[in-house]
């Protein structure tokens, strides 16, 4: 009989998944100090690191202390910023201590972020077949294409960290601001409502992915990393800021000014 063992061996170092078959009833940690007792090493194929027995290995993002998750999602970035402001580190809520910086922390932080880009996208696309103004679908609709544009870049990315250990080079997108043929008309009452309820909304959550990615930026030590971290960061700030333009626009005017 082979029986795996419920926890998987990670590397420290890089954070892939050591190739180690646990048989019978040890553990992973006894099969790692029985190796040790022979000499041999338990070496990561991923990066070539010699993997340490006796230490705790982990699931990305959760303290070695402890094993308590790490918090690091999108609604709690203003305490990420927090973390940052102590010295740049991530600190368990459970035990108090210092969690370290890794390869892993970078992969998790990516996942979140992938699945935040891909909510986003479907958010604008909803809100785009449920304008009516021509205008406001044609935005709403170019940013559910530039953020599904950053959750390709992120899954690309994540790709390359965890087979290759490489962060990618991110050159940013760009909105095509066009002036649309049809003669926007004023919106009034429930339509009015509706829209300005999306665009605050939408607001809200830039505001959240622009936190968060500078705070991923201040995390992440890798130069390129840093450098798309403030880039995607850049790109969400410009998205604010054209939607308070339209929120501003249509509760003044009613009119969508997208296009003008």
């Amino acid at each position: 009989m082979v029986i795996k063992s419920e926890k998987s061996l990670v590397c420290e170092h890089c954070g892939a998944e050591a190739d180690l078959v646990v048989e019978g009833f040890e553990s992973v940690q006894d099969v790692i100090r029985k190796m040790k007792k022979e000499k041999k090493k338990v070496v990561c194929k991923s990066c070539g690191k010699e993997i340490e027995a006796g230490k705790i290995h982990r699931e990305p993002a959760a303290c070695e202390h402890c094993g308590a998750e790490a918090d690091m999602t999108l609604e709690g970035f203003e305490k990420v910023a927090d973390v940052i402001k102590r010295n740049k580190k991530l600190t368990c809520r459970a035990c108090g201590k210092d969690i370290a910086w890794t390869q892993r922390e970078d992969i998790k932080a990516i996942e979140v972020a992938i699945q935040a880009e891909k909510k986003a996208s479907q958010f604008y696309a909803k809100a785009s077949k449920m304008t009516k103004d021509p205008r406001g679908r044609d935005m709403l609709q170019q940013l559910s294409e530039f953020e599904m544009n950053h959750y390709n870049r992120l899954k690309e990315l994540a790709k390359s960290l965890q087979e290759k250990g490489e962060w990618l080079l991110y050159p940013g997108t760009s909105l095509k601001k066009k002036a649309i043929a049809i003669k926007a008309g004023q919106l009034k009452g429930q339509d009015q409502l509706s829209n300005m309820d999306a665009l605050k909304l939408a607001i809200r959550e830039e505001k959240k992915a622009r936190a968060y990615y500078r705070s991923m930026a201040e995390l992440t030590k890798d130069p390129r990393g840093k450098d798309m971290y403030k880039r995607l960061a850049s790109e969400e700030e410009l998205h604010e800021k054209l939607l308070d333009d339209q929120y501003y626009s249509l509760h003044n005017t009613g009119i969508w000014s997208w296009g003008d």
